[in-house]
């Protein structure tokens, strides 16, 4: 097990390298569009504005994840590598939203702090451990002859 951990690290050191790009992007324009100049332009539509900003930062991610993270992985169909990891980042702001949602308005922890750390602490954490999953299983795969792929290795044999 620890020489799959340590064979995972460099990828998991990316991953959360462009990870936390995509939550600088994510964040920084989540609060813009709630509060940007005192009343952002969408002050009112957290949701809304948490859905712009995590679209922009999937971008930034796919980018970041394609040609860096997962760059020396065979690269598959771009278009369905690309919609499969829109689907899964789909699922993964649903998984954000979620929480926003139930604080927001089923809490009525509406203030900017309460926000920020339900959107973007716990919301965004439990997204990405879902996309780190997912991206590895289903976007990112490894080809089928790679017998080097740590965490695959590490379920077939959790001794």
């Amino acid at each position: 097990m620890t020489q799959a951990v340590r064979r995972l690290s460099p990828e998991l050191v990316r991953f959360l390298t462009v990870g936390g790009l995509a939550y600088l992007v994510d964040v920084g324009l989540f609060n813009l569009l709630r509060y940007g100049g005192g009343d952002g332009v969408l002050h009112e539509k957290p949701l809304t504005a948490k859905a712009i900003s995590t679209v922009v930062a999937t971008v930034v991610a796919y980018v970041g994840n394609r040609f860096w993270t997962y760059g020396a992985r065979p690269k598959g169909s771009p278009a369905r590598e690309y919609a499969i990891f829109f689907v899964l980042n789909a699922i993964g702001l649903a998984i954000t939203l979620s929480v926003l949602a139930l604080t927001h308005y089923g809490l009525g922890l509406t203030s900017p702090l309460a926000d920020n750390i339900s959107a973007n602490v716990i919301g965004l954490g439990l997204a990405t451990a879902f996309r780190f999953w997912s991206y590895r299983r289903y976007v990112f795969v490894p080809g089928q002859a790679d017998t080097d792929d740590p965490l695959a290795e590490t379920l077939r044999d959790p001794v």
